[in-house]
């Protein structure tokens, strides 16, 4: 196939991705992870009475002031930018109400993984870490084991793809381009899990 016909091949895809992510409009999910505030986009579920509730309620602040996941309550509730936040006590709450911005996750709580490929995708909150004081998530251990290859390398692309094109858009429609029109150091979830287990491998 000519450089010329697949150009016109994927745009072809990618139009058919937008008309059909445009007729999801009112869907929960795209709803969902995508306010209008500067939160956009951002890995949060429709909960009720909650339109969007931040990594399925998980406390945020627990992972810095407490070195783990938690699970928190609804009883403790803290609207930002059009997304709740749920926590796992009142001090926990009071914290974040005093500086919410100390205590977001990077990437909108996306797998930080799934940003080094320009997709905002994804992302369990019981699997994370710490790097430079800021909070990563990840979509499994094995997308963490990934990330931790190049940690260097892969937290300065996440931050250029997330910076230059996923904050402030659509997280539906920069998926559906970026899984169309992949970034030049693509890898597939095989090669990835093949590379860790290279350098398993390759440890003493």
């Amino acid at each position: 196939m000519t450089t010329t016909a697949q150009a016109l091949r994927r745009a072809l895809t990618i139009t058919t991705l937008s008309v059909g992510i445009a007729g999801l409009a009112g869907c929960g999910a795209m709803s969902a992870q995508n306010p209008s505030g500067s939160l956009k986009p951002v890995n949060a579920v429709e909960i009720p009475p909650d339109a969007r509730v931040m990594l399925k309620g998980a406390d945020v602040v627990a992972y810095f002031v407490e070195g783990q996941y938690q699970q928190g309550n609804p009883a403790f509730k803290s609207t930002y930018e059009g997304v709740a936040f749920w926590f796992s006590s009142a001090g926990h709450k009071a914290q974040f109400d005093q500086s919410p911005q100390q205590y977001l996750p990077q990437f909108g709580g996306y797998c930080a993984n799934g940003l080094v490929y320009g997709i905002p995708w994804g992302g369990d909150a019981d699997t994370w870490k710490m790097i430079d004081g800021k909070l990563y998530i990840f979509g499994g251990q094995g997308s963490q084991d990934a990330f931790l290859l190049d940690e260097k390398a892969n937290v300065a692309l996440a931050q250029k793809y997330w910076n230059e094109e996923a904050k402030g858009n659509n997280s539906f429609v920069q998926r559906a381009r970026r899984m169309v029109f992949r970034v030049p150091h693509y890898k597939s979830g095989e090669e990835l899990a093949r590379a860790v287990a290279e350098a398993r491998a390759r440890k003493p």
